[in-house]
């Protein structure tokens, strides 16, 4: 009895403390929410001029991250709302709207009266009631400098069969908040979790709030249990049968001293399970243990439901922080999640093989049943996934490493012994695969995995993506490339502090405009002074494989790394670097 009492006492407590926390906060950010909500409702102005609705046939979206992109319930479409771009002084907050036609691999634009003011990091659930409903939910809007920040706390509903916005106004509700997570699960959408900040304070949340699709109200969940932790950003997806939902991960920051805040990435996992009849329910919380192969921590990863009972997990970022720098490791690795099984595994593509090459694995497979059963093997065992370094040179002579995950070998030692031959002919080509990022937007329709844009950074450069990929998730195969982007013409902006400085580096830009011109020819490998650079450089050796040549000029390549980078930049970027430009060097040759 008396630990049960102490439990009960820090539950209160903790409670207590949340609502202080959360008091502070919306004390000292309701000045500066005030000031945006002057900006929003000019942006709502604009909106309300619009009367009608116009579709207009377009190229892909522009870039962007912290978007939704959702599966339309009776269409072969894929819905785009929202999101946010910054190009290193503006922020800009979105609030278009797009469909995607699978089959078509077209884009059209819709404008429709009445739309929710812009914003990123909201949640979107798609219902197939009233012919196919778009429910969307809180999120983001920061001011031009991306100093301030409004946190939204309304409902909308985008009616798909008469392409109408709805803003459903219910008391009750979860406060304002961003980077929460929403699924629908029977009748119900469910709230966990997310943050509300301002520009001195901020609150994480791990309180769950349902909204009925039958009555049209909310209520705030009281679950039995341990509940996870507060954080925002995590996994959150139906169980199979609709008696629950998981969570997994996430992210939250602590202040551990003045002007000093310190994040942690989750990695836990937790199940919200539902008991009773309709009306009459009761939830709890517990934590669940998965077998398998977790994904190493990470937050700002993407998520989708699979087939199967199986949840998706892409990419993501793990920064590495101390007082004074904040640095990202960027994924672009794949896992799923098997809710049926309790097990996590990675998503390892198999790539395209020749006939000779599927009879031959058929043969040895045996029976088709026990072939799946081999190929669901492969899938639960650890694949020894590298990494590797890829490049990419920008127009300003910068050179951008991305750091990819790339799948394990999937034919034993025997099978490459006996077809080394064989293989040598019929070697199917490097697999494409999106590169690094985090923030992106995913959904599953007919069993394919949809990716579009997200961001990744370098140094103090962000690159915001507008890329598209799909992935059938049953076949495992290779992605597909169904928007191409190239970095280099992405627009990065450095800051300055005033417009005088401005128009300095815009003089300065002029005056150097030669030499501009002299580095740009370097990057194209034409004539100039690059091929006298490029002596200077330690030689290939004929036959020799770009890995040799790295490992045998790495001193070289470091301490030419280093010069350009300085003496406070870390090893390990250092190292990175290094053996992209000795990669980049390698293959001009």
């Amino acid at each position: 009895m008396g630990k049960k009492g102490k439990k009960e006492k820090k539950v209160k407590g903790a409670e207590k403390t949340a609502a202080k926390m959360e008091k502070k906060v919306s004390k000292r950010s309701k000045r500066e929410e005030e000031d945006l909500e002057a900006l929003i409702a000019e942006f709502q102005n604009l909106d309300a001029t619009k009367t009608q609705v116009v579709e207009t046939t377009c190229p892909p979206p522009s870039p962007r991250l912290s978007a939704t992109l959702s599966a339309h319930p009776e269409k072969e479409e894929l819905i785009l709302f929202g999101g946010e771009f910054f190009n290193g002084r503006k922020t800009y907050l979105y609030n278009d709207l797009f469909f995607y036609n699978i089959k078509k691999n077209s884009w059209v634009k819709s404008d429709i009266p009445n739309p929710p003011p812009p914003r990123c990091s909201h949640q979107a659930v798609v219902v197939p009631q009233g012919g196919g409903q778009l429910w969307v939910f809180g999120g983001e809007f920061a001011s031009p400098n991306g100093e301030q920040f409004y946190h939204y706390k309304d409902l909308w509903v985008l009616h798909l069969a008469t392409h109408t916005w709805e803003n459903i106004k219910a008391p009750g509700g979860p406060p304002g908040r961003s980077g929460h997570r929403m699924v629908l699960s029977k009748k119900q959408l469910l709230v966990f979790g997310g943050f509300h900040e301002s520009t001195r304070d901020f609150i994480y949340y791990n309180d769950v709030y349902s909204f009925s699709l039958d009555t049209f109200s909310w209520s705030r969940l009281a679950p039995s249990g341990s509940a996870p932790s507060p954080r925002s950003a995590s996994q959150m997806t139906s169980t199979p049968d609709g008696m629950g939902v998981v969570i997994y991960g996430g992210y939250s920051k602590v202040r551990v001293k003045k002007d000093v805040d310190k994040g942690t990435i989750h990695s836990d996992m937790f199940l919200l399970k539902r008991e009773g009849k309709d009306g009459q329910e009761k939830w709890s919380w517990s934590r669940v243990s998965p077998s398998g192969n977790k994904p190493p921590p990470r937050s700002s990863f993407s998520m989708a439901a699979g087939p199967a009972g199986r949840a998706v997990l892409f990419g993501g970022v793990c920064d590495e922080e101390d007082e004074e720098t904040l640095e990202g490791d960027f994924y672009n690795d794949l896992y799923l999640y098997d809710a049926l099984k309790n097990r996590w595994f990675p998503g390892l593509l198999r790539g395209n093989k020749s006939e000779k090459k599927k009879r031959r694995r058929g043969k040895k497979a045996g029976a088709e049943g026990e072939g799946a059963e081999r190929r669901e093997e492969e899938e639960e065992a650890p694949q020894g996934p590298t990494e590797v370094i890829k490049e990419i040179v920008n127009e300003d002579g910068t050179v951008m490493t991305i750091k990819e995950v790339i799948r394990g070998a999937q034919e034993d030692e025997e099978d490459e012994e006996e077809d080394e031959e064989e293989d040598e002919d019929d070697a199917s080509a490097p697999l494409v695969e999106p590169c690094a990022r985090c923030s992106a937007m995913a959904t599953v329709r007919q069993g394919k995995l949809f990716l579009y844009g997200g961001m990744f950074e370098i140094g103090d450069r962000q690159f915001t993506l507008n890329d598209f990929y799909s992935l059938d998730l049953n076949k495992m195969d290779q992605w597909e490339v169904l928007v191409e982007m190239d970095p280099k013409t992405q627009e990065w902006l450095e800051e300055s502090e005033s417009e005088e400085d401005e128009e300095e580096e815009e003089e300065e830009e002029a005056k150097g405009a030669e030499g501009h011109e002299e580095e740009e020819e370097e990057e194209s490998g034409g004539d100039g002074e690059d091929d006298e650079d490029e002596e200077d450089h330690p030689a290939v050796q004929e036959g020799e494989m770009v890995t040799d040549y790295q490992t045998r000029t790495e001193q070289y390549w470091t301490g030419l790394a280093r010069a350009n980078m300085g003496a406070d930049a870390k090893d390990k970027k250092v190292a990175k670097v290094a053996l992209a430009m000795a990669k980049v060097f390698f293959e001009d040759q």
